[in-house]
């Protein structure tokens, strides 16, 4: 292989490398979802040429030794070994650090209990929005402890800011999987896992149990609803209302009887 076919092979690798670099721009649904999708466009700039290459070559072999009836061993060619041994080294390099650059970020593994000093419940910064998400079979209820505010229902929460969603079960292991957002957590008894990500677009997401956890798992379905913060704020109000008009409901009928 000549000087210039092994520059070829190392300049194919190596651009796409560079290239990945560059930030994305493409839309987010959220922060995690922001570096996941980055994570995977640049990998994909590194795939595909290489596949290309490798592809291009077995044609290219096929094709060149096609009637070769008298085949020769393959004589042993160092340049050749050390060139697609550094390039493979440098693609390895950079997936790695790529991959552990996005796995570090907090917005994509959190855990709770770390030694990094990752907040418990209770103990997240003041202009960050806390939900505690409770799995059972088969529903998910969301509590907002510093709002007063507990809803079987849609989890609703406001755009452009900080959440911290730790999750838990009260029985078997279930999952909380928002494909659009990117997020996912398992909801393990007695554990709390934290979710921090920060929501960029307003709209509504489906939320999934991503782990089998009995009869009633394909139903076991929610939904995550972003908003504005006025709207955020005034969904607070509707629910901390109802929940004043229901307690007072309670009140009157158990004074009457």
């Amino acid at each position: 292989m000549g000087r210039a076919r092994r520059g070829a092979i190392v300049a194919a690798v190596l651009i796409p490398a560079v290239l990945a670099t560059v930030p994305a721009t493409a839309l987010a649904s959220s922060a995690t979802d922001q570096l996941i999708s980055r994570l995977n466009r640049q990998l994909l700039y590194i795939a595909v040429p290489i596949a290309v290459l490798v592809e291009a070559i077995l044609i290219y072999t096929i094709w060149r030794f096609r009637d070769n009836d008298d085949p020769k061993p393959t004589r042993e060619n160092r340049q050749l070994e050390i060139t697609w041994t550094v390039a493979t080294a440098l693609v390895l390099l950079f997936v790695g650090t790529a991959s552990f650059h996005v796995l570090a970020d907090p917005a994509v593994s959190t855990i709770s209990d770390s030694p990094h000093g990752e907040p418990e419940p209770g103990e997240v910064p003041e202009d960050a929005v806390e939900v505690n998400v409770t799995a059972e079979q088969w529903a998910f209820t969301a509590d907002y402890p510093n709002e007063g505010v507990t809803t079987n229902e849609t989890i609703v929460l406001p755009a452009n800011r900080t959440v911290y969603m730790y999750v838990t079960s009260e029985d078997v292991i279930h999952s909380v999987h928002v494909p659009d957002l990117g997020l996912k957590q398992d909801a393990v008894p007695g554990e709390a896992n934290l979710v921090r990500t920060e929501l960029s677009e307003t709209g509504e997401y489906r939320l999934y149990c991503a782990e089998l956890c009995g009869t009633g798992h394909p139903e076991m379905l929610s939904s995550i609803r972003v908003v504005d913060e006025s709207e955020y704020d005034a969904w607070l109000d509707d629910q901390r209302s109802g929940s004043d008009g229901s307690a007072s409901n309670e009140s009157t009928a158990s004074n009457e009887s």
